[in-house]
């Protein structure tokens, strides 16, 4: 990107807004993250309880092979990047709402085989302390960001790449059959942390302020990657 373009970008960031479109920006960007989270759970719950019964043989199908995995995680790779791309989009508004219901639609189905286990396979106290845990934990960060108003984007890289090593090391144990143990899921858990100041302060300093659909995506995958990983984590220790 050249320095005209950034130049552009910084110029109509939600930082340089005047205060009522910057508020405004910020109330679209945490009420469409209500809503994925929401739809998310909605989702679920139809998937889970009143369409048990039909969505039972793709439980099955994903957690039956070592390999299946694999062709989940691809998949899912790509409808977040597609996903990503459709929100980020300042061409079509529509495009940007079908790439964050793609994206909702992709995180309620790779969740279906740890929500069916959380939910009827482990103790009843075992899902909604994984859902207060993460709602204690994004508050405090996202408080933490707008108290200090601090810029994380420095973050950008060392987030890039702890990505990328969890990647590699979630895809070696599909192949080798190896377990991820606990220090894994606390270490994930960390990352998404960052994610979660990264994004959160791009939302003060960096988004447009018609960026609202993109901002909100961004926040939602971080807060499903956090929430997967506590929910691991709970499970884990419950059963030791």
């Amino acid at each position: 990107m050249n320095y005209e373009a950034q130049s552009s970008i910084e110029q109509f960031s939600a930082a340089r807004a005047a205060a009522d479109e910057r508020s405004e920006f910020i109330r679209k960007t945490y009420a469409h993250l209500a809503g994925a989270i929401a739809a998310f759970a909605l989702l679920e719950y139809i998937l889970l309880v009143p369409l048990a019964e039909v969505t039972a043989p793709l439980i099955t199908a994903m957690v039956g092979g070592r390999y299946s995995w694999l062709v989940v995680l691809g998949l899912f790779m790509f409808v977040g990047w597609v996903a990503n791309r459709w929100a980020s989009s300042s061409m079509s508004s529509g495009m940007q709402y079908v790439g964050l219901g793609l994206y909702i639609v992709a995180e309620a189905i790779i969740f279906l085989p740890l929500l069916y286990i959380a939910t009827y396979l482990t103790s009843a106290t075992v899902l909604p302390t994984a859902i207060l845990l993460t709602a204690c934990l994004v508050i405090g960060l996202t408080g933490t960001v707008f108290i200090t108003r601090k810029d994380f984007s420095f973050l950008r890289s060392a987030l890039a790449v702890g990505g990328f090593v969890a990647l590699g090391v979630i895809v070696c144990a599909i192949v080798f059959g190896f377990e991820l143990g606990t220090i894994f899921s606390v270490l994930m858990v960390a990352l998404a942390g960052g994610y979660i100041l990264y994004y959160t302060s791009n939302i003060l300093h960096h988004y447009r302020t018609d960026q609202h659909v993109a901002a909100s995506l961004a926040l939602f995958a971080a807060v499903a990657l956090m929430f997967w990983y506590i929910l691991r984590l709970v499970m884990s220790l419950s059963r030791n």
